[in-house]
């Protein structure tokens, strides 16, 4: 039987936003503030329950809520409707040094901190050393933290969350910060307290770090929750959205530049060579946008229209996540494949053979390069294709291993 140790019912957040900048504006249209001001809902009548043991990702667009469901579960944020209800002890890692006085030292703040969540002192100084120890900056624990580092903030603040024995962490982006050794220790004691069966809720950007940790996770959008399941479908919703605001942003973005240049006068100049009608195929697969599975072959074809000729030229292609972070990337250069001279319209094709790539959302990028190496044109996120698999692996990569075991 499954414990609810957390349990929001119906939680909405309102914030009022003052238009005037400035004191003096405020006492001037103190007897019309309402014309002067306007409501924001940053959560509307949210309903969540979560389960002792289970660790849940809050995703979403920035704006979307997620930090201010977190506090509001926190008890740092007040709801102006609805309840919160928690089962346990709870400590939160919410942003940079929360809780931190500057003027205190690091010893100081740590025995500060541990009685706010709820450490007597003797458990304080039970615990101190190995605080200490695990913050990794035990030659600054008596400097006063105003004179700290971010990456030594974080440290600190993260060693006293995760030794006052919580039953529930909240984590709000701080897995981030820090060195890479540091972040992979957070990481570690992240799995230990999954081990331990104790809850977990974190908002992160990262899809990676939300599908690797989270055994469920919940977008959020304006305020609202839009999908709640499993990381590997709430994080297919998140890149689908992002994919939706991201083309209507550009395509806003170039009515805009059309319109201006319209209103100028302005002619755009020609370009000196064109890449257009980018897309990408697969042998026995259709759909828009195109859906391969792993070890598919994917084609990215192209033409090329140049008002003058091109010798010495490379071609480049590269595939993104919805996030923009790079899983692959090349060029004829590196390739060492010698392009022949073209001087007028010609097509391209690139064949990446059995794609070992795992299950996501992705976008093609291709780059044409003259004899320097400088981009004569480029056509960025100018096709589209998904992976699906059977989701028996997370990550990037896709291979399906083969384990064995042997007895001595």
């Amino acid at each position: 039987m499954t414990t609810t140790v957390v349990d929001v019912r119906d939680v909405s957040k309102r914030f009022v936003i003052r238009k005037e900048k400035s004191l003096k504006e405020r006492i001037v249209n103190a007897g019309r503030s309402a014309q002067h001001k306007e409501d924001f809902w940053a959560l509307r009548g949210i309903d969540l329950t979560i389960e002792a043991g289970s660790t849940v990702g809050l995703v979403g667009p920035n704006g979307s809520g997620k930090s201010t469901l977190l506090k509001t579960i926190g008890g740092i944020i007040q709801p102006t409707s609805g309840e919160v209800l928690l089962r346990g002890r709870l400590a939160a890692l919410l942003e940079l040094g929360a809780g931190f006085h500057p003027d205190l030292t690091g010893r100081e703040n740590v025995q500060l901190n541990a009685s706010i969540l709820g450490l007597t002192s003797r458990e304080t100084a039970r615990h101190f050393d190995e605080i200490v120890e695990f913050s990794g900056i035990e030659q600054f624990i008596d400097t006063q933290v105003k004179f700290y580092s971010s990456g030594m903030y974080v440290r600190l603040a993260f060693a006293v969350a995760v030794h006052v024995d919580p039953d529930i962490l909240l984590v709000d982006e701080v897995l981030a910060v820090g060195d890479e050794p540091f972040q992979r220790k957070c990481m570690d004691k992240i799995r230990q307290f999954q081990s331990q069966g104790r809850t977990i809720v974190l908002v992160s950007h990262s899809a990676e770090q939300v599908t690797e940790l989270c055994t469920r996770a919940v977008v959020l959008e304006s305020g609202r929750i839009v999908e709640d399941g499993s990381p590997r479908e709430a994080m297919r919703r998140l890149r689908h959205d992002y994919e939706e605001r991201i083309d209507q942003d550009i395509a806003e973005r170039e009515a805009r530049e059309s319109d201006a240049a319209e209103l100028r006068g302005d002619t755009a100049p020609a370009k000196r060579t064109r890449l257009h009608s980018v897309s990408v195929s697969a042998p026995g697969r259709a759909g828009e946008p195109l859906t391969i599975r792993p070890g598919d072959d994917l084609t990215v074809s192209g033409l090329i229209d140049p008002q003058e000729p091109l010798s010495g030229w490379s071609l480049g292609t590269s595939i993104e996540t919805p996030l923009g972070q790079v899983i692959f990337a090349t060029d004829t250069k590196l390739l060492e494949q010698d392009l022949p001279d073209v001087d007028g319209p010609a097509s391209f094709a690139v064949t990446l053979p059995a794609l070992p790539i795992a299950q996501g959302d992705y976008s093609v990028n291709v780059a044409l390069r003259d004899a320097a190496a400088r981009d004569v044109d480029r056509a960025a996120r100018a096709a589209h294709f998904a992976v699906v698999t059977e989701g028996r692996t997370v990550g990037y990569l896709h291979t399906e291993p083969r384990v064995t075991v042997e007895t001595t």
